[in-house]
């Protein structure tokens, strides 16, 4: 006799009626999120990216005069309009500042080694 189980149902070569052996009450679904960045710690300064980085908050804090502070807080507490985060292809996120200054030495994704293309750009 050869038996088995299928969609909670035990079948049988037997051409006897088929037995459930559970039913399905209830389902509860478990969903997981995550940043679209595989990690939020830019690798080149070492500075979370959704903070200024290290050059921007040097000049925000060498910066003296109330048009500088001025300036500062309408760029989003950053020195630099350019401090936003940069998302190549291969899905890594750095500062955009340092990102350019890496750019001019190695045209590679500072991670993985790969041919560096901007995907996009944003806070």
């Amino acid at each position: 006799m050869d038996s088995g189980l299928v969609n909670g149902e035990e079948t049988s070569s037997n051409s006897s009626p088929s037995q459930k052996l559970f039913s399905l009450k209830r389902w509860n679904a478990v969903a997981m999120w995550s940043w679209d960045v595989e990690c939020d710690t830019c690798a080149i300064c070492r500075v979370q990216v959704m903070d200024a980085c290290l050059r921007c908050q040097s000049e925000n804090n060498s910066s003296s005069s109330t048009a500088s502070a001025a300036a500062a807080a309408t760029n989003g507490g950053t020195g630099s309009k350019d401090c936003v985060v940069v998302w190549g292809e291969c899905n890594h996120s750095f500062h955009q500042c340092c990102m350019s200054l890496w750019i001019k030495q190695n045209n590679r994704c500072p991670l993985c080694q790969q041919e560096w293309t901007v995907q996009k750009l944003g806070k």
